[in-house]
C-alpha cells in the first residue's frame, strides 16, 4: 500500500465509524420523544415504563461509545 495514502484512508475510515455517534443520538431522541409521547396519552402507564427507557438509553448510548472507540482505535492505530 501506498505510504502517502495511508493517512488519507485511516482518516476516512475513522470519519465513516464516526457517523454512529450521530445516529445514536438519532436514536436517543427517538426514544425519549416516544416515551414522553406514551407518557403523556396514558400517564398511569409511565412508572412501568421508565425502566425500559432507561434500559433503552443504556444500550443506544454504549453503542455511540463503542463507535467512537472504533473510530479512535482507526484513527489513531
Amino acid at each position: 500500500m501506498d505510504p502517502v495514502l495511508l493517512p488519507a484512508f485511516k482518516a476516512l475510515g475513522a470519519g465513516i465509524a464516526a457517523i454512529g455517534m450521530g445516529l445514536a443520538g438519532i436514536g436517543l431522541g427517538n426514544i425519549f420523544g416516544n416515551y414522553l409521547s406514551a407518557a403523556i396519552r396514558n400517564p398511569a402507564a409511565a412508572d412501568g415504563q421508565f425502566g425500559r427507557l432507561i434500559f433503552g438509553f443504556a444500550v443506544t448510548e454504549a453503542l455511540g461509545i463503542f463507535s467512537l472507540l472504533i473510530a479512535l482505535l482507526l484513527l489513531f492505530t
